[in-house]
């Protein structure tokens, strides 16, 4: 399959607007008719949400720190065919993990190295003027294989500035495509994880149409078109075998799916899938509890303390996991989705809810206390006993109790250091933690 033109938004700086943009385009594009697709550089599973409603198709999540860069050619294969595919970047445009991965730091910069991808960057112009230019030119001339290929400058003032922000694009050597200006109905919900869910968003599709309105009126769409590139693997990746997949916990998996376990990679799914598994959605806040034919559960990340009332009174998805226990179905659960299979959450106002008391864990939010990072862990025992695999912690929720046994031999960081207070817990086959699986791995070398 060829993979479709593509570029990569990338910023300075987390939070310049990379997200915005990316919408925007994608919005923009589709409302041409040009079938735009999307992915996100990173961990993140929020984005991705959102770039599906505005490009009408599903994003992928690209990390280069847990997929193999034969895993990573794939994935960007799969949004094909396309006119056009928006790579948005995490974080500024060098930043990553403190040491390589899989395929390098996961960083935008090593993705656009690893497949000749041109850069857009969104500089955030809203407190500077002609520094803009010192800016471009130090992304440009810090790395020779990352293209910086053009810039658009995000909140711009008047006529002067957009005046002055051009020629300082033209004194680095950079086309400027666009020039958007301030605008505060544009900006997206947000909470202590990042963005408000898509799914949660008011009023979605009217700020998407407004995001399309404004990028088409102040970028030029056509040069960004121009811009993009196909991804350019080589012939060592496009002849290299698929990385290992995250294997399926069982033939039919009962997925947990709302508002509160809403986190699930796109590209675990369809490893599942493509090994013959049925997924089987169920709603714990809608009063559902897993298939019963289910001979395996799954309970991905969320944000089941917002929930934690509803989950504490309606009991039918904790009978129906007691049941999956009894019947001797694997039960899984990945941060939100561990939370909930303890014992009790405590939420930001030190209220205690009981979950589904089938690990001796409790949580709390009350004092929170982020825990944020790339991780490399060894199942002791589970659906993915006995080797290594990369992972992602992303939380804010305290251990008050952890009894029982660990679920992970050993859990180390992106340097190779140990991570304490992450090994989870395992009760027969019903087993969690805080990791949010990614891909199978060999070392924290690569």
């Amino acid at each position: 399959m060829t993979p479709p033109p593509a570029l990569i938004l990338a910023a300075p700086a987390s939070s310049g607007g990379k997200t915005t943009m990316t919408l925007g385009l994608l919005r923009a594009f589709r409302r041409r008719g040009l079938a735009p697709a999307a992915a996100k550089i990173g961990p993140d599973y929020i984005d991705p949400a959102f770039h599906e409603v505005a490009a009408g198709r599903p994003s992928v999540n690209l990390d280069g720190w847990a997929m193999a860069p034969d895993r990573l050619a794939r994935l960007i294969e799969t949004q094909a065919p396309s006119g056009l595919l928006a790579i948005e970047g995490v974080m500024g445009l060098f930043d990553g993990a403190p040491a390589p991965g899989a395929s390098g730091d996961g960083s935008a910069a090593a993705l656009a190295r690893m497949f000749s991808l041109p850069v857009l960057l969104v500089v955030d112009a809203g407190a500077q003027a002609r520094s803009a230019a010192a800016l471009i030119h130090g992304f440009r001339s810090f790395d020779p294989a990352v293209q910086v290929a053009a810039v658009i400058f995000n909140r711009v003032g008047g006529p002067g500035h957009r005046r002055v922000l051009a020629a300082a694009a033209a004194e680095a050597g950079v086309p400027a495509l666009g020039f958007v200006p301030r605008r505060a109905d544009i900006a997206l919900p947000s909470r202590h994880l990042g963005l408000v869910q898509a799914r949660e968003t008011t009023d979605l599709d009217a700020l998407l149409d407004r995001l399309a309105d404004l990028v088409a009126a102040h970028v030029d769409l056509d040069a960004v078109v121009a811009l993009a590139r196909p991804a350019s693997p080589g012939a060592r990746l496009v002849a290299a075998e698929p990385g290992p997949a995250v294997p399926p916990p069982g033939g039919r998996i009962a997925l947990a799916r709302d508002d509160a376990f809403a986190f699930i990679y796109p590209h675990l799914l369809a490893d599942w899938h493509a090994a013959g598994a049925e997924v089987l959605p169920f709603s714990p806040l809608a009063g559902q509890a897993p298939d019963p034919s289910a001979d395996a559960v799954w309970l991905p990340g969320g944000y089941p303390e917002l929930h934690a009332g509803r989950l504490a009174t309606d009991r039918a998805w904790v009978r129906g996991l007691v049941a999956a226990r009894d019947r001797g179905a694997v039960i899984f659960g990945e941060c939100g989705g561990y939370m909930a299979l303890g014992e009790v959450l405590t939420d930001a106002d030190g209220r205690d809810w009981p979950m589904a008391g089938l690990l001796g864990l409790s949580t709390s939010f009350a004092a929170r206390r982020l825990h944020l990072g790339y991780r490399l862990g060894r199942m002791v025992t589970g659906p993915l006993e006995g080797r290594l695999w990369r992972g992602h912690e992303f939380h804010y929720a305290t251990i008050i109790a952890e009894r029982g046994d660990p679920l992970w031999s050993s859990v180390e960081d992106a340097t190779g250091a140990a991570v304490e207070g992450a090994r989870g817990l395992r009760a027969g086959r019903v087993a969690g933690s805080f990791l949010h699986l990614i891909a199978a791995g060999q070392s924290v070398a690569g």
